[in-house]
């Protein structure tokens, strides 16, 4: 009884982050940011407050980190809602367990702003960390000439990974060998009306139906966009996948989007690449942020956290389902 009262608890919550297309974008801003508010940061994270590339950022930066490595967290929200105050608390936690800085862009949100305002942002922002990163790092005595080099981790979750896809799409070489890894919670690949349509609009998980998905592509950005790759990155071709870092998705086994999670993860394996699918047991999208409610979070947070330091690294152009076990949630908590 306990366990479907938490559950019910988290999908409320989680009900939050998804767009529904009778809402009022207002009013799903407004609920959102009143239900992921965070007033105080866990772990004993400080948050300041910078300016990359024009752009105002939160940086999040636990009590032990790399400086030699830094997140860019690019956030979800549908692309129409979203902050890096209503963000500000899973970031913290992610900080914490991956023993990073977190950078958290205020990119700008449509319909005011569409497609491709929010990765003109995130350009911006990537740009900028990449080179203060580089003449940090060049400027490490102590750092070895292997390792004099930065290294950026980007991170993103729901509508986030696609602009995420995108930033690596149009990066240029120079730019692109400074990212090691991406890393997905939850990530939504295709906005396209065929996958829409291949869905049905009855078609539904406990928070996305095929018509949300539809309906967030035509706010994001017009309609005859939606098949292009910087929008829908399952469409990307084989020369925007070559030499693309290693990827770490982390999803829930009963998520509707789950197949087009494993499609674009076999897309990357089959151009080369490396792609870790971590698919927990009887989980519903963004599970990750329900950490009041669910157990699984505690643990699904810290396994990102080890894939972004470097400790769950896999071997090169495997793509699996992860099963967690009962048993590890005890060694979490104790």
């Amino acid at each position: 009884m306990a366990v479907q009262q938490d559950r019910r608890a988290a999908l409320k919550r989680l009900k939050l982050l998804v767009y529904a297309p009778k809402l009022n974008v207002d009013s799903f801003r407004s609920r959102m940011e009143e239900g992921f508010a965070c007033p105080v940061l866990p772990n004993h994270v400080d948050c300041a407050d910078y300016n990359y590339g024009g752009v105002s950022c939160d940086v999040l930066s636990p009590e032990i980190y790399s400086s030699r490595r830094i997140v860019i967290y690019i956030h979800g929200g549908s692309f129409i809602a979203g902050s890096r105050a209503s963000w500000r608390g899973f970031c913290a936690r992610l900080a914490a367990k991956s023993f990073s800085r977190v950078v958290v862009p205020e990119f700008r949100l449509a319909p005011a702003h569409p497609y491709p305002a929010a990765l003109e942002d995130v350009q911006a922002v990537f740009r900028t960390v990449y080179t203060e990163l580089q003449v940090a790092c060049s400027l490490d005595a102590s750092a070895e000439k292997a390792a004099a080099h930065p290294e950026i981790v980007i991170a993103a979750d729901g509508s986030g990974a696609s602009i995420a896809c995108a930033l690596l799409f149009s990066l240029r070489e120079k730019y692109r060998t400074g990212v090691s890894r991406l890393v997905f919670f939850s990530p939504w690949f295709d906005f396209s009306e065929e996958a829409a349509a291949s869905k049905g609009k009855k078609a539904s998980d406990e928070l996305i139906n095929g018509e949300t998905l539809l309906r967030c592509g035509e706010i994001y950005t017009f309609v005859s966009n939606l098949t292009n790759p910087l929008v829908s990155p399952l469409y990307a071709a084989k020369e925007q996948l070559s030499d693309f870092p290693p990827v770490y998705i982390q999803c829930g086994e009963k998520e509707l989007l789950l197949g087009d999670t494993e499609r674009f993860s076999n897309l990357l394996v089959s151009n080369g690449g490396q792609c870790e699918l971590d698919v927990w047991p009887k989980m519903m999208p963004f599970f990750q942020f329900a950490d009041d409610h669910l157990w699984e979070t505690h643990l699904a947070i810290g396994k990102a956290g080890s894939v972004i330091s470097g400790e769950g690294d896999t071997d090169a152009g495997t793509s699996f389902h992860n099963k967690p076990r009962l048993e590890n949630s005890l060694q979490a908590d104790a």
